[in-house]
């Protein structure tokens, strides 16, 4: 694995290991409040990223496009902003609220992007 697939696969791990720690640390608390932040840990990191990673491998072509690092890195920023405004949004601080509007907002145009790439290249002719 090179490039943005070796890029996406390593930060999906990083978002597993924090979503399982989250999911751990919740479960020995017995406090549940973290459940969202978790839940999109998992899925909008752990699993999207890997799923990212898989198509840039499979596709080495697309991956090395500078398209691809854009979608990396719009993805990974607006993915951030977004898992660490819900840590403070669940955690009790409102006012965060528009930096997971925010990141929300860059997470869909990311994945936007992806399908606008993906797309494109899987019905090539």
């Amino acid at each position: 694995m090179q490039g943005v697939a070796r890029s996406f696969f390593t930060l999906a791990l990083i978002y597993a290991i924090c979503g399982m720690a989250l999911g751990l640390h919740m479960a020995i608390g017995g406090n549940h409040v973290q459940s969202v932040t978790h839940a999109h840990i998992m899925l909008a990191g752990w699993v999207s990223t890997a799923i990212f990673a898989f198509f840039y491998h499979l596709f080495p072509d697309v991956g090395s496009s500078a398209i691809a690092k854009g979608h990396f890195w719009l993805q990974t920023i607006s993915t951030i902003l977004m898992l660490v405004s819900l840590l403070f949004l669940y955690g009790g601080n409102p006012s965060i609220e528009p930096g997971a509007a925010a990141g929300s907002m860059g997470y869909l145009l990311g994945v936007l992007l992806f399908a606008w790439i993906s797309l494109k290249r899987i019905w090539q002719a």
